[in-house]
């Protein structure tokens, strides 16, 4: 059961998360060193800007990766909470530095909603942000049943849909469908950047949808990257090879003479029935409950 919670953090997912636990009803306190972002998520009704007097039930710690560590040792040091867990998007950096730092490792568990939106900050910030999506929670080999517990219970209050598995099934899978398509994105949209004067007017919906993630907070993705960088340099790897042959099927199809049109087409429309396949994976469906 969580009746009361402190955010630590406010910027788009903390005080989403905020709202959605205020739309049911829990007393949720905020902190964020900047003052003024903390009161503006209070301005939002998202909770109030100031330390609980007592231990809440449960503690988000809602910054970057590399900061997860720290940031949850120190609310831990002051008894903050009975449980903690975060909303960071890498969960085996966050977890080792708990293990590390952290007093009392057995009241952690880590988090992250799939969910989120291409702006920053409080005033981004939505209650049904994370209404019918997917929040995985990666308990360690020290998580208590207490921070299980409570963490599903945040999950389920924000309308979320818990589902539990390790720390790096976590970042093997999140690389390849979240962190990498958003580098592509970026990849694609700064082409644009030095495009020619007709760029905006022949933009049409498709580099809209392509490049929309683009617009994403580069501090938060460049600590994203660092901290999930192995996982992330293997699809990357993959990428380029198809890239490369890619660049080669287009190169020979720019050539006058006819040889080897016929393989690079192959190449082409091999690329493209796997695109269409790996699309199909991305459809909705049923998460699979937390056991």
């Amino acid at each position: 059961m969580v009746r009361t919670l402190l955010v630590i953090g406010t910027g788009l997912i903390g005080t989403s998360v905020a709202l959605a636990a205020r739309r049911a009803g829990v007393a949720v306190f905020l902190a964020d060193r900047d003052a003024a972002t903390a009161r503006a998520a209070e301005a939002l009704g998202a909770g109030r800007a100031e330390p609980p007097g007592r231990p809440v039930d449960l503690a988000l710690v809602a910054v970057p990766p590399g900061q997860v560590g720290t940031v949850l040792g120190d609310a831990q040091a002051r008894r903050t909470a009975r449980s903690y867990t975060d909303v960071a998007g890498v969960k085996g950096e966050p977890e080792r530095d708990v293990l590390r730092l952290a007093p009392d490792p057995a009241s952690y568990v880590g988090g992250h909603p799939i969910a989120g939106r291409e702006r920053s900050g409080p005033l981004a910030a939505r209650a049904d942000l994370f209404d019918g999506r997917t929040w995985v929670l990666t308990p360690h080999e020290r998580s208590g049943v207490a921070a299980i517990e409570r963490a599903t219970a945040l999950a389920e209050i924000c309308g979320a849909t818990p589902v539990r598995m390790d720390s790096p099934t976590h970042d093997a899978v999140i690389a390849l469908t979240s962190h990498v398509p958003h580098l592509m994105a970026s990849l694609t949209a700064a082409r644009l950047r030095p495009g020619p004067s007709a760029t905006e007017t022949l933009a049409g919906q498709g580099v809209r949808d392509v490049t929309r993630i683009a617009a994403g907070d580069p501090a938060l993705w460049t600590d994203i990257v660092r901290s999930n960088a192995a996982a992330i340099a293997a699809v990357l790897r993959e990428v380029r090879d198809d890239l490369a042959s890619l660049v080669a099927a287009a190169d020979i199809l720019a050539q006058p003479d006819p040889a080897g049109h016929a393989e690079a087409q192959r190449v082409i429309t091999d690329l493209l029935q796997r695109g269409v396949a790996g699309a199909a994976r991305t459809r909705p469906t049923s998460a699979t409950p937390a056991g």
